[in-house]
């Protein structure tokens, strides 16, 4: 008994210090007076509205919407082939590869935000769009294919085969046997991969330039210069939008999963 109390204590205190700070910054959103506080004095929705009245916000959000979803979508082009093969088949070097598409995850992302600052901005002169879009599907794309891989490890190679034994082509397989049978993965690496570039602050504050940023990083110019609950009503509905995209990826992982038995 006194093992279990003190595991619960124990337990109690870890979602505490994780969630704590959430919590404490979910109430302050909610204040009235200017500048930031806890406990809020009062309660209010004026830093809500505020958020939709900032022209800024508005921008950079269009801007980080634009670049998660072009760079997912490559990422997907490129992820989905790559996670087949690595799953489907067996060759010299498919640990190598494997190693170079998980290595964005593996790197700091200052260091990669640095390298890409040294070769596409300045090396190569990118544009400041082209430059975040690249770097974008850089840091998507592992997460791509090791959920879509995830997903092929329970696939069941055999009903392919059985396709081509029955006169469909390779190509044809691929798309009317094996994509729908991991349709639920790929709608989850799309997810995962989002918010991860969605949220990106070490790659995109390298990247950006003047006239073009991201939202994450402009919530970091926004609180060096004003201390007003505006940046904590802006992450209480980005943990909101968070935690409804991971719940709909839990569910589709499971639904993968399970119509796989």
């Amino acid at each position: 008994m006194k093992k279990s109390r003190g595991l619960a204590v124990f337990t109690f205190l870890v979602y505490l210090f994780l969630l704590g700070p959430l919590l404490i910054i979910s109430v302050t959103s909610f204040e009235a007076g200017n500048v930031l506080k806890f406990p809020p004095e009062e309660f209010s929705l004026k830093w809500y509205q505020n958020i939709f009245e900032v022209e800024m916000f508005f921008t950079t959000f269009k801007t980080s919407i634009l670049v998660s979803f072009a760079g997912n979508l490559l990422a997907l082009l490129i992820g989905v082939p790559a996670a087949y093969a690595l799953s489907r088949y067996e060759f010299k070097g498919k640990a190598v590869l494997n190693g170079i598409f998980v290595s964005p995850i593996l790197i700091p992302g200052i260091v990669l935000g640095f390298t890409f600052l040294r070769y596409l901005v300045l090396a190569y002169q990118l544009p400041v769009y082209t430059a975040l879009f690249i770097g974008h599907t850089v840091i998507m794309l592992p997460f791509i294919i090791r959920v879509v891989a995830s997903s092929l490890s329970n696939f069941d190679f055999s009903i392919e085969e059985a396709a081509q034994s029955l006169g469909a082509s390779k190509l044809g397989t691929f798309f009317k046997v094996v994509l729908p049978n991991i349709k639920s993965g790929i709608l989850a690496a799309v997810m995962i991969a989002f918010l991860e570039s969605f949220n990106n602050v070490d790659i995109s504050v390298f990247l950006t330039g003047p006239g073009v940023s991201t939202l994450p990083i402009q919530m970091l110019t926004y609180v060096e210069n004003y201390f007003d609950p505006t940046i904590a009503a802006i992450s209480v509905l980005l943990m909101i939008i968070t935690a409804i995209l991971m719940f709909m990826v839990e569910r589709l992982m499971g639904l993968s999963y399970f119509t796989k038995r």
